[in-house]
């Protein structure tokens, strides 16, 4: 079969907690209607079910959509990963994914609702030797055409590397948080030169993330004066602007709305108007190292805050090789 391109935006499903599964589903179906072709799905988001019911009734050749799964973090392990996948293909009702991420490197988890003081007291730091037998589960699903790709997602560029040194099929892609206010330039220089396609969570600044990924010191993209004025310039909304610096960056963004206008305006700003080299040098000064994202309840005992989770000094910290 031939391979299907990756497109250049997707609908996320993660509903922060407070979107049901039937309203999710009910947004795919306007968004597959909109043209939207790629659909990022993970287990943990607890949708997939109804989203599958969706897909079936939906008259679109199963060829032309692009359906991404993630393992969470409490199926790590070889024999886990393949049966993960399973579930996820069964109750999307396919035979395949187009893509499959390891969600988080590491298996610590939460419940759902989870506070930010919340913590799994069997929680670890990153464990390379743990985290490859899960890798190897990912490539057996290649091997056996259960998954067409298979990729990581919430990397780090020193856990990036450990995995490229040992794994015998290479990630295809990587999610991770990318808006202006969070761009991971460095990063996304690695993975470039690696030939890792990014795919960009919450690309508009997560407005609507959970409580516990909220801090004082979080910047609003969608408030940020450059981002402001470039809309006014092009004439919408500063969410079309953020879309735009991501598709200009080489970014697939992968927004969620359950709102017809805003899946609309977001699928048009990525294949209309594109931003200038000009306007992408404008928005670079945007860059903040605003990371909304923090992960607090996969800290492990010991760990002395989330910047723990991100290796920030280029080493892992209280991880084994």
């Amino acid at each position: 079969m031939k391979m299907l391109h990756i497109p250049k935006i997707g609908m996320g499903t993660f509903g922060s907690d407070h979107i049901s599964a039937n309203v999710m589903a009910s947004s795919v179906k306007e968004a597959l209607a909109i043209g939207y072709r790629m659909i990022d799905c993970a287990r943990v988001y607890d949708n997939e079910r109804e989203i599958g019911e969706v897909l079936a009734a939906s008259k679109i050749k199963r060829s032309d959509l692009w359906l991404t799964g993630k393992v969470w973090n409490d199926m790590h392990g070889k024999a886990n990963v393949i049966r993960s996948a399973e579930l996820s293909m069964k109750d999307l009702q396919t035979d395949y994914l187009d893509l499959f991420l390891v969600h988080w490197p590491f298996p610590n988890h939460h419940p759902p609702f989870a506070h930010v003081d919340e913590r799994n007291p069997n929680a670890v730091p990153y464990i390379h030797k743990q985290f490859m037998d899960t890798w190897s589960g990912m490539e057996e699903l290649q091997r056996k055409g259960m998954v067409r790709h298979i990729g990581v997602s919430n990397m780090t560029e020193a856990k990036l590397r450990l995995l490229l040194g040992d794994c015998s099929i290479r990630p295809f892609a990587a999610e991770l948080e990318l808006h202006p206010t969070f761009a991971q330039k460095e990063l996304r220089a690695y993975m470039k030169a690696e030939g890792i396609i990014p795919i960009g969570y919450s690309p508009l600044g997560s407005p609507n993330r959970p409580e516990r990924d909220r801090t004082d010191e979080d910047v609003v993209d969608m408030e940020h004066p450059i981002v402001v004025e470039l809309a006014r310039k092009h004439g919408v909304h500063p969410a079309s602007i953020c879309l735009k610096w991501a598709s200009g960056n080489g970014i697939i963004p992968i927004p969620l709305s359950t709102k017809v206008k805003n899946l609309r305006s977001n699928f048009e700003s990525v294949h209309s108007d594109p931003l200038t080299e000009e306007e992408l040098t404008m928005l670079e000064a945007v860059d903040s190292n605003n990371r909304l994202i923090k992960g607090q309840v996969f800290l492990w005992e010991g760990a002395t805050s989330w910047r723990d989770l991100w290796d920030e000094d280029g080493t892992i910290t209280g991880g084994q090789s």
